[in-house]
């Protein structure tokens, strides 16, 4: 897990904001701070959140199953790997998986396919709700599918979650 504070902000203000990056997750309780997923194409954004413990989890998934890697990567790229791993790092900061309010964005269609074989986007969404699903959590809103890029926020104070689609202002999920 790496994280980063930026002294500027994507979220809109000056608080510290910790960006989570291609196949990475991140788990925070620290006040003031904001998680930010940037650029979401196929990629899903993973935002959970304990109001109780005021903490903060965001995961970063690229691809939909990492039983047909041929390498390891970390548990951030992987679906069916970035729930569990998410959920332990929020559990490790006094975090209770019942308490999670789950929401997802991304999914979309970037490249354009003979028949749509490839489409990841909708592979991810549909192995990220199973991967949440399976450890006894459901999407409270999600933002997904279509053929624009995302970014995805959430504050630590108030689980603030706002998404901006490429060329829309933000909105709150």
């Amino acid at each position: 897990m790496t994280t980063r504070l930026a002294p500027s902000s994507p979220l809109g203000s000056p608080r510290a904001t910790i960006k989570v990056g291609l196949g990475q997750l991140v788990a925070s309780n620290e006040r003031g701070a904001g998680l930010a997923a940037l650029g979401l194409g196929s990629c899903i954004g993973i935002a959970a959140y304990d109001p109780e413990a005021r903490v903060a989890g965001m995961a970063h998934v690229m691809l939909p199953d990492s039983t047909l890697a041929s390498a390891p990567g970390p548990p951030g790229k992987y679906a069916d790997t970035a729930v569990p791993a998410l959920l332990e790092e929020m559990r490790r900061l006094g975090a209770s998986p019942g308490r999670l309010v789950v929401k997802i964005a991304g999914g979309a269609q970037m490249f354009a396919t003979a028949g749509g074989t490839l489409n990841i986007g909708a592979r991810n969404a549909v192995s990220v709700r199973a991967a949440l699903a399976a450890a006894g959590l459901r999407v409270r809103a999600a933002e997904t599918g279509g053929t624009s890029g995302r970014t995805l926020e959430l504050w630590v104070d108030d689980g603030r979650t706002t998404v901006r689609v490429v060329g829309r202002e933000s909105v709150e999920i």
